[in-house]
């Protein structure tokens, strides 16, 4: 592939998330494939399910529309929508779904080295464009969603990895980008209050409210800082990920206000 495209980095990370995940999909069991997942009311066959219906939508595909009542674990409307997309593909074997992941994920890898993205602000394809996505936002958030359903199967099966691959460092560098909304909005901290946060294997940030209420997330460890916290990267995807709950005795290292490290840590959450 010719890298011409602006986001060609993010393409690249993609395509080894997906086929890191079909790789792994691909080693299970039967019985593996009906294992709960950390995704309230979702099996391993649902995760794989949701992926597909994804790669499927990116590659050009059509939605199909399913009849059903709301389960518990749907709250909203688009979360009716991705639920459509996994019960439309309730009788499928694991090895059909593992199939159109890497059919459409191909077919959609030629499309972009064919016609490679040059504005990232263009908007997206299809339904991702008309929810507001710009190209850069969807080719950002296929990898993130991708790596972290590999890592919710991982948990499920037993089979922990993957924790130092590029998607996995791509995963960590985004999911920080949401801290300083947390710190400043869900959090409401004052102005002045900042933590430094360390993921292991990323550089340090420092998150921060700004004088005027608003959040910030800055490169670099400041000197002059209320709280210091210190993650191993699978702590912190747990968390910010809103997998499991995460408490600081999972912290390499606390310094500073430890209860507001601990908020921080608690309401770190930022994906659906």
């Amino acid at each position: 592939m010719t890298d011409t495209s602006p986001l060609q980095h993010e393409i690249d990370v993609w395509w080894q998330a997906v086929n890191a995940f079909a790789d792994l999909l691909d080693g299970l069991s039967d019985d593996e494939w009906r294992l709960a997942t950390d995704l309230p009311g979702w099996d391993v066959h649902a995760v794989a399910a949701h992926t597909a219906h994804l790669e499927h939508l990116t590659a050009g595909g059509r939605h199909k529309d399913v009849a059903f009542e709301r389960p518990g674990h749907v709250r909203s409307d688009m979360g009716m929508f991705t639920e459509a997309g996994v019960l439309a593909r309730a009788d499928r074997t694991g090895d059909e779904l593992v199939e159109e992941i890497r059919t459409s994920a191909g077919r959609r890898r030629e499309h972009l080295a064919t016609e490679p993205p040059t504005d990232p602000d263009a908007p997206a394809i299809g339904l991702f464009g008309a929810i507001g996505w710009s190209t850069r936002t969807l080719l950002r958030n296929r990898p993130l969603d991708v790596w972290m359903h590999e890592q919710d199967v991982r948990r499920a099966v037993g089979r922990p990895g993957g924790l130092d691959s590029p998607a996995a460092a791509h995963v960590v560098d985004y999911l920080t980008e949401s801290l300083g909304y947390v710190l400043a909005k869900r959090l409401k901290e004052a102005p002045g209050t900042s933590v430094v946060l360390h993921v292991e294997g990323h550089e340090p940030v420092t998150v921060s409210v700004r004088d005027d209420g608003r959040g910030a997330v800055t490169p670099g460890a400041s000197e002059d800082t209320t709280a210091t916290l210190v993650l191993d990267r699978e702590a912190f995807v747990l968390a910010a990920g809103g997998r499991r709950p995460v408490g600081l005795d999972a912290a390499r290292k606390v310094e500073g206000d430890e209860k507001l490290a601990g908020r921080l840590l608690a309401g770190m959450g930022v994906t659906p």
